[in-house]
């Protein structure tokens, strides 16, 4: 074995007193990570007894224990002269590692994926890799969502999730689904598709947290703060692995002091659990052509808010759900409003991305919203603590692509497993990271196996077909795009709950998502200029306030991660035509229109402030021209959620 993880193992070895506490974290804060992955690579080539749960430690602690384990290691001579050797650092060769496994995203996809590979190899007593890589610097940082949990999924990898501790405090208890109009909230009948009973209200980032835990009790292999930025392939053009990227890079592309290569890791099979949009998802459906035979893909941007509210005020368990104001009935669109316990209240608003108005911004409208008499007696007295936002898939079954190809498999909602009706994903993504494993581990450790063929996990797509996954989306295929009518939202509403109510997807017709959301976008000479309100600094807030309670941080001077394969069009085509929507469907100010202080009087320029990019994805999917490509930034950059 080799990784980070099994060095912090071998330092448990040393002192078994040591405070636990993630292995990968400690990897990333006390010494170049090539440098720990050598050490533990030579130690696992030397025969060095590993023990089976990852030790974890504070970062002073840690670093004497991994002083002492350094020491009983092959020198580093040979590998840091081999680095000398290369005028250009960046064209050094990376080191690579071999595993069985390498999962890419620590969502709830990935990590039941992971978990329930080890799970099948320890039942067998069988020596069997799992290697996770995650970009945020911690497990859980970079997720998000409502979040009202369906168990069916955990209930089935982890049976004794309560005796373990999940954090699964707060059943749901009570459902109300409501239409807005400007002054009031009209009670509406309840669709049984959102009945929650049985279902749990939580912070998704802490439930992650705790997923990952047990990916680490169970023999995982996590890394945190590694992004992969590059898939690997074999020679007969299979999947061979991922790379993460160099750090250490200026803005320029030029290194650094502190520059350091990225790593490889091979695989037999590489499954690809990256969530929404997903940066190396987007290059295999181009790749192996997974789009061909499915509808494309339509999202949501979700912006959401975490409040400890007045206690008189908190109902916890209760569950609501909304439509209407302020989302005119030409674009689609809800709100949710959770009540978590211990005071704490989670409510956001979801904008379909197939809007047409280039004015919309998504932002406002919900900041907007929260000044509803219904919302805004809830807020009064109360402290916003969290904020986030991330874009969602909401195609639904016609949307997923091929889910296989030789050396791997998408899961999760990089593959666009939601049910939209629900409102919930994470059940159907933990179920089809599950049946991915099987089929993986069933693939390497068949006697049919053949070292060096392409694995190709054909009955992957075939057990998600078979699942309850399928049968879920089936139902309820036809909601989404019945919103597409000239009746708008009311013809889409009176659809769906003849559809899902009595009819339960029962219809033999289909229809489809026939447009990219960026194709919607009408010119702005065609479209309404839209006034919102300015936030009154209490119950809505200006964005760059909201972009503070995220967390989010980059590394000063890297290399944007927000590239514009073309400089000239968002001034040339996007302002000119649309007004300049990066600006309004950014969900963090990232992208503005500023001076051009090189270029004529009166002409403008983008500006790009990637430090502020929450990860949501937003502008790669609703650009009009196609033009941004959001890619990885440095391992552990971006937003540091919490509570969300």
């Amino acid at each position: 074995m080799s990784s980070l993880s099994q060095l912090g193992r071998s330092a448990r070895a040393i002192n078994a007193n040591l405070p636990r506490a993630s292995v990968a974290r400690v990897a990333t804060n006390i010494a170049p990570r090539r440098t720990l992955l050598t050490l533990a690579t030579a130690a696992r080539r030397q025969g060095a007894v590993l023990a089976q749960k990852t030790s974890a430690f504070n970062k002073t602690t840690s670093q004497t224990a991994l002083r002492a384990f350094s020491t009983s290691l092959p020198s580093l001579d040979d590998a840091e002269e081999a680095e000398e050797e290369s005028d250009d650092p960046t064209k050094a060769e990376r080191y690579a590692d071999e595993t069985d496994v390498v999962i890419v995203g620590g969502g709830p996809a990935g990590l039941s994926a992971a978990i329930k590979l080890k799970q099948l190899a320890n039942a067998e007593g069988r020596e069997f890799r799992v290697v996770l890589v995650e970009k945020a610097g911690e497990i859980g940082a970079h997720t998000l969502s409502g979040a009202v949990l369906e168990p069916r999924a955990l209930n089935e990898l982890i049976p004794d999730w309560k005796e373990k501790g999940a954090p699964l405090n707060q059943p749901a208890l009570e459902d109300h689904m409501k239409f807005f109009t400007k002054n009031y909230a009209i009670p509406l009948p309840h669709p049984p598709q959102m009945t929650n009973t049985g279902n749990y209200i939580v912070s998704l980032s802490n439930y992650v947290k705790w997923l990952g835990e047990q990916a680490e009790e169970a023999g995982v292999e996590v890394f945190p703060g590694f992004a992969a930025s590059e898939i690997l392939y074999n020679e007969d053009g299979s999947v061979k692995g991922i790379a993460t990227n160099d750090v250490g890079l200026d803005k320029n592309f030029q290194p650094k002091e502190e520059f350091e290569r990225g790593m490889e890791f091979h695989a037999k099979v590489t499954l690809f659990a990256e969530g929404c949009h997903g940066s190396l998802t987007k290059k295999l459906f181009r790749q192996f052509n997974l789009r061909d035979e499915c509808d494309p893909q339509t999202y949501g941007i979700g912006i959401k808010e975490v409040w400890k509210i007045d206690p008189k005020k908190s109902k916890p368990g209760t569950v609501v759900h909304a439509m209407g104001w302020p989302i005119d009935n030409s674009t689609y669109g809800g709100a949710f409003i959770y009540h978590m316990g211990e005071d704490m209240l989670s409510l956001g608003l979801v904008v379909g991305l197939d809007y047409e108005n280039p004015y919309l911004h998504p932002y406002k409208e919900f900041q907007r919203w929260k000044h509803h008499p219904y919302v805004k007696d809830l807020l009064e007295g109360g402290e916003c603590l969290s904020y986030g936002a991330r874009a969602i898939n909401e195609g639904g079954l016609q949307s997923i692509p091929k889910l296989y190809f030789p050396g791997g498999a998408l899961i999760g909602c990089t593959a666009g497993f939601l049910n939209l009706i629900k409102i919930k994903g994470t059940h159907t993504a933990m179920k089809s990271g599950m049946l991915a494993a099987e089929s993986a581990y069933a693939a390497i450790t068949s006697d049919k196996y053949e070292e060096g063929k392409p694995i190709v996990l054909e009955d992957f797509e075939q057990k998600v077909k078979d699942s309850w996954i399928w049968k879920e989306l089936k139902e309820i295929r036809n909601c989404r795009p019945s919103f597409h009518t000239p009746l708008g939202n009311l013809g889409g509403v009176l659809y769906s709950g003849i559809d899902t109510i009595l009819l339960k997807g029962r219809t033999p017709w289909t229809f489809h998502n026939t447009t990219p959301d960026h194709e919607r976008l009408r010119v702005a000479t065609n479209a309404q200029k839209i006034d919102y309100p300015k936030p009154d600094g209490v119950i809505s807030f200006d964005l760059l306030t909201s972009v503070s309670r995220t967390g989010t941080n980059h590394a000063e001077n890297q290399p944007v991660h927000l590239r514009l394969k073309d400089k000239d069009v968002p001034v040339e085509r996007n302002l000119k035509i649309y007004d300049g929507p990066e600006g309004r469907f950014c969900p963090a100010g990232v992208y503005e229109f500023v001076e051009n202080e090189s270029g004529p009087a009166g002409t403008k320029r983008l500006q790009i402030n990637s430090q502020n990019c929450i990860h949501c994805k937003t502008c790669d999917i609703k650009d009009p021209s196609q033009n941004i490509d959001w890619t990885v930034p440095e391992g552990g950059g971006g937003p540091q959620y919490s509570y969300t």
